[in-house]
């Protein structure tokens, strides 16, 4: 009992942690403030524009959701609820996946391809939201955030987030098409670059990879009995 008391008082202050990162992070992409230099600026932009990313909006989400959860932390502690409700891990899980989905596809995919190479993905705002918000938040939920409450069947929630985007990215791209191809001012993530048909591949392979991370989250996260 002790035990899990302590695993939720460090769940609560990186979960705080997280928080403030993605301000700052948001902060810093919003501003356009550079505090590190040498390659070209890749996938960032400034004011409102940085939200057509999945990367910041993942993020955004892990950061609500860290707060909604740490506050329902401190809560617990001091006797005030008598336990985590499921609809709670549910949105850890979303928002985890949805992190752990950029943080996969940064480091398998778009470092592979990016003229500069990946590390032209891991600086400024980019160094919290690509790597440290998603290692932070996978290791918060995987290991001080244990629970029996997520059954298989919550592991398909995992995907709402990556649904939701791909909806506005494919239909974002449909809509910018000319003499069947689009620009990569609007297929920023290089995905439909070989034809608007790839799109039969790219999305169930995202999806797949989805999901694939949330059911191994779900699994890392069980508590055992």
């Amino acid at each position: 009992m002790k035990n899990d008391r302590n695993k939720v008082k460090i769940s609560i202050v990186l979960n705080i942690i997280i928080t403030i990162l993605v301000v700052m992070a948001s902060i810093i992409m919003f501003t356009g403030f550079k505090f590190m230099h040498g390659y070209e600026i890749v996938l960032e932009s400034t004011k409102l524009g940085m939200l057509k990313f999945f990367t910041v909006e993942s993020n955004i989400l892990m950061g609500i959701v860290s707060l909604i959860f740490a506050i329902n932390e401190i809560k617990l502690i001091n006797g005030k609820i008598n336990e985590i409700n499921k609809r709670n891990y549910i949105l850890k899980l979303m928002s985890t996946t949805a992190v752990g989905l950029t943080f996969v596809v940064v480091f398998c995919y778009l470092g592979r391809i990016a003229k500069s190479g990946l590390s032209s993905l891991l600086m400024n705002s980019n160094l919290f939201f690509h790597l440290i918000i998603p290692a932070l938040s996978i290791l918060t939920f995987i290991l001080f955030e244990k629970t029996d409450k997520l059954k298989f069947k919550s592991t398909f929630y995992g995907i709402i987030p990556t649904a939701i985007y791909g909806y506005y990215y494919l239909f974002n791209i449909i809509i910018h098409m000319e003499n069947g191809k689009v620009s990569t001012t609007y297929d920023w993530y290089w995905f439909i670059q070989n034809g608007v048909w790839t799109a039969l591949i790219v999305v169930p392979i995202i999806f797949l990879i989805s999901y694939i991370i949330s059911l191994i989250l779900w699994k890392l996260n069980r508590k055992k009995q």
